[in-house]
């Protein structure tokens, strides 16, 4: 099946009478999600207190948690000077998040730090579900499982569980991926707009949506339902919208959301930046982060490849490339790369499947896997949070 005909791609074959227990399995992945990420929560709690430190304080308010614990406090309007061409304006993040945590805060008892945290960890079991809907759809139950497995012990995955807007953006991005793949366009284009609202690289759902879309048109030439035509028009409103808006604040309508991203140190460069980074980083002396966020971004690149290999539906495969293209093209923070690609968990498909074929013909040696990688999941993301002092 060519990657034209897979943009609207079948679900896996289901006997009649299965939604039920469909509903069933995808509560169980949640679930295992949640618990995963609470075992994950309990030892960084032990470490954080061991090295002094708050847990819920490091979860709540770390790095770019505290920008948007101040929009939503404050609106926007917070800029720090570091030095010549080094200011940091809070214009450089999305509103959707803050805009939850005011709300949260306005018709609840809870500090804004807790209600961050409580939008992320929601949102993040909303992303579990719709990732494993993804999965299911397409390989079945056990590969969805195994494909929030895979998410929840990322070895940055402790960002799921933090105040930042990774869980928010996969959640919009998987259901809204999911609505495509299910033929659902005004979903698909309104969860799309939402996740442009979240993240810079929101973006990435908008433009997935966009290509199918193309694609539908060519193959019905042209004759297709109006849902179509408003799913489309939707998608990149969010993201659109924002930076627009940020451009007529800045006077630069076209040019101002950039200039402040500039301004940040992160602007797109085809890879400059981080081929001048990756050179530094070969021949000098550096912390483990630096070395383990270059060993999961060139993991990226091969799992985009054996995705691409395994001829996975177009949606994916073009919202997969812009992640991977905005990190990749990016220059500043290489450090952050990995964070950037947690949405990018179709990039798990085709490690899902092997999974799966492995527990059924060697439990045990899946089982081992799996305690590996929990084991790395949990203590790296307590050495990112607590001790490595590096911005995530």
């Amino acid at each position: 099946m060519s990657h034209a005909s897979t943009a609207l791609a079948p679900p896996v074959a289901q006997r009649p009478g299965t939604r039920l227990s469909l509903v069933t399995a995808g509560g169980v992945a949640v679930g295992l999600f949640a618990a995963v990420r609470l075992t994950g929560m309990a030892v960084f709690a032990l470490l954080a207190w061991a090295g002094g430190g708050h847990p819920l304080t490091l979860l709540g308010r770390s790095w770019d948690s505290a920008w948007y614990l101040g929009i939503a406090a404050h609106g926007y309007g917070r800029t720090l000077h570091f030095g010549p061409g080094i200011v940091h304006s809070d214009l450089a993040f999305f509103p959707l998040y803050p805009a939850l945590i005011r709300t949260l805060t306005a018709v609840t008892p809870l500090s804004g730090a807790g209600a961050g945290l409580l939008v992320a960890w929601t949102a993040a079991a909303v992303a579990a579900a719709g990732v494993y809907a993804v999965g299911a759809r397409l390989h079945g139950r056990a590969v969805g499982t195994a494909l929030v497995l895979l998410w929840a012990l990322l070895p940055h995955s402790v960002v799921l569980s933090m105040a930042y807007t990774e869980p928010v953006l996969t959640a919009f991005a998987a259901w809204s991926l999911y609505a495509v793949l299910a033929g659902n366009w005004l979903w698909a284009g309104s969860l799309a707009a939402l996740a442009g609202l979240s993240r810079p690289n929101g973006f990435a759902v908008a433009a997935a949506v966009l290509v199918a879309a193309a694609c539908e048109l060519r193959r019905h030439r042209g004759r297709v339902t109006h849902r179509l035509w408003t799913g489309a028009a939707l998608a990149p409103l969010g993201w659109t919208a924002y930076v627009l808006w940020v451009g007529g604040r800045t006077g630069d309508l076209l040019g101002g959301y950039f200039d402040v991203q500039r301004l940040w140190g992160s602007r797109f460069d085809l890879g400059r930046g981080s081929l001048r980074f990756v050179r530094e980083l070969l021949l000098g002396a550096h912390r483990l982060v630096f070395p383990v966020a270059l060993l999961i971004v060139a993991a990226a690149v091969v799992l985009y490849a054996l995705l691409t290999l395994d001829r996975a539906p177009l949606p994916l495969l073009v919202y997969s490339a812009v992640l991977l293209l905005i990190t990749l093209g990016g220059s500043g923070f290489f450090e952050s790369k990995p964070r950037f690609l947690l949405p990018a968990f179709p990039l798990l498909l085709p490690p899902a499947r092997a999974l799966v074929r492995t527990a059924r013909a060697r439990p045990w040696h899946a089982t081992v896997m799996v305690t590996a990688l929990a084991g790395l999941s949990f203590c790296y993301g307590t050495y990112l949070v607590v001790y490595a002092r590096t911005p995530l």
